[in-house]
């Protein structure tokens, strides 16, 4: 089986390359056969892992960067039967490799992959906006989780926080940033076609595969990659200091069951705000939508995972 290493240099604030040189010095130890693909530029993962699954050939794709170029990777595929999934984690969140038990030290995760203690089948998600659809891992979201991704995707502290590897809290001092300035809004829920759930002075509504996103926030402590199902939570009808509270509870998801924290399990639900907010996938945000639908593909692409 052909293994194909696709690599974000630029992952861990330009970091990535450093590492990578760190595995492969490893990997050679192996003698296994293997090819090297580096991104150049945002997306280009996911032109590379099109080209690489064009065919039928069954191969092994192991990724390094952070859950952005796994979400690209994703999002490329064009063929899942072929395809095993490794992962090196060299991002600053790394919300995939907590959910899929993936060592976070890049050797370890290496080790890993060269010898599999597991596999699993792992659901994905689908966001639709209009004719369009994007696939994620980890997570989707709209409003103010969103809003933070965007901007510290952007974020000089970032970059300076990574080097020093506390680059979550960067996550935590923009999140304090948004709620000052931004406003709530109406949101309708319509759950596997239901009934629409309205909630007032929503700040958020993030639909989770795995139980975290945002460099650790536990938003979906019961959130499960292989369950064929969608986690829903929307946080609504509080005041500004007691999200910054819900923020703090979530990091250990001691916040399921508090007031103004509402959890749904699902295979499809549709996500109306009043007005336009950020949406993203996987931490990555990519445009601003007033409506938007997700839907599960279950048991579509194996993992390697411990």
């Amino acid at each position: 089986m052909r293994c194909c290493f696709i690599i974000n240099p630029n992952s861990r604030s330009q970091r990535g390359r450093a590492i990578w040189e760190e595995v492969q010095k490893e990997l050679e130890k192996s003698q296994i056969k293997y090819e090297i693909y580096l991104t150049e530029r945002r997306k280009n993962a996911t032109a590379i892992a099109a080209m690489l699954t064009a065919d039928q050939e069954e191969k092994t794709l192991v990724v390094l960067g952070g859950d952005g170029t796994v979400n690209e990777v994703l999002n490329g595929i064009q063929n899942f039967e072929n395809v095993i999934l490794g992962y090196i984690p060299t991002g600053s969140s790394n919300d995939f490799a907590r959910g899929m038990k993936i060592p976070k030290d890049p050797v370890k995760a290496l080790h890993l992959v060269l010898h599999p203690q597991a596999i699993q089948k792992m659901d994905i998600g689908v966001v639709d906006y209009g004719e369009k659809s994007r696939r994620f891992a980890v997570s989707a979201g709209i409003g103010f989780d969103a809003i933070i991704c965007h901007q510290a995707s952007v974020s000089k502290l970032k970059a300076a926080l990574n080097k020093i590897r506390l680059g979550k809290l960067t996550y935590a001092g923009i999140a304090i940033d948004r709620l000052i300035k931004d406003d709530t809004v109406r949101a309708e829920i319509e759950l596997d076609k239901g009934e629409m759930q309205v909630f007032r002075d929503t700040y958020f509504a993030a639909v989770q595969n795995q139980p975290y996103e945002g460099g650790g926030f536990k938003f979906c402590p019961e959130a499960d990659p292989g369950d064929r199902k969608l986690d829903v939570i929307v946080v609504s009808g509080l005041k500004r200091w007691q999200v910054i509270r819900t923020l703090l509870l979530a990091f250990q998801g001691k916040h399921v069951g508090h007031k103004g924290i509402s959890i749904f399990r699902c295979e499809e639900v549709k996500i109306r705000f009043s007005q336009a907010r950020a949406v993203h996938t996987d931490g990555e945000a990519v445009f601003l939508k007033k409506e938007i639908r997700m839907h599960i593909l279950p048991q579509q692409v194996r993992v390697i995972t411990s």
